[in-house]
C-alpha cells in the first residue's frame, strides 16, 4: 500500500497533526497531485481556527496548491502525468444550478472549497477536481489566457 503524509485537523480548534494515510486514488473526473508547494492564506487560519461554518471532520487544509499530476482518473483529457500545476479554493460546482448554467460557476449553489469542505494541500499528495485544476507551465505563471483578469 503506498501512503502519504498530511496535516490533519481532528476536531474545531484543535492542532493539526501529523498523519500517515494511504495514498488517495482519484475517482472519474479527478487528478491526484504530489504537492510541492501549499501557501498558507488566512482561510486555512480560520478553517483551523473553527471560524468558519460547518467544517467536516477531519480535514486537511491548503487551497493554494502547486504540484504535480501523479495519477489521472478516468475522464480526464486536459492534464497529463507529470505536469505543473496549481489548485485553487473553488474546488468543485455542481454545474446544475442557476449560477452554474448561467457562467457564474463561482455563486454555485453546492460548491466545495478546497481545504475546507474537503481535503487541501497540507499534505504530500491532494486529490482534486480535474475542472479546477489548472496547468502552470514550467516558466512559473499561468498562461496569459488562463488568468482570471484581462491583459493590460
Amino acid at each position: 500500500m503506498e501512503i502519504m503524509q498530511a496535516m490533519v485537523l481532528r476536531r474545531p480548534g484543535g492542532p493539526l497533526e501529523l498523519t500517515v494515510l494511504p495514498k488517495f486514488q482519484p475517482a472519474a473526473g479527478e487528478v491526484r497531485v504530489r504537492v510541492l508547494a501549499c501557501g498558507v492564506c488566512r482561510t486555512d487560519l480560520h478553517v483551523v481556527d473553527n471560524e468558519l461554518p460547518d467544517i467536516p471532520m477531519p480535514v486537511i487544509p491548503g487551497h493554494e496548491i502547486v504540484g504535480r499530476v501523479e495519477a489521472i482518473g478516468d475522464g480526464v483529457t486536459h492534464l497529463h502525468m507529470g505536469e505543473r500545476v496549481g489548485i485553487p479554493w473553488l474546488g468543485y460546482t455542481c454545474g446544475v444550478c442557476a449560477y452554474c448554467a448561467g457562467g457564474r460557476e463561482n455563486l454555485c449553489d453546492r460548491p466545495l472549497f478546497t481545504g475546507y469542505t474537503r481535503d487541501g494541500g497540507f499534505a504530500t499528495h491532494a486529490i482534486a477536481d480535474a475542472r479546477f485544476v489548472f496547468a502552470l507551465g514550467e516558466e512559473g505563471g499561468m498562461p496569459i489566457s488562463r488568468r482570471c483578469f484581462a491583459p493590460a
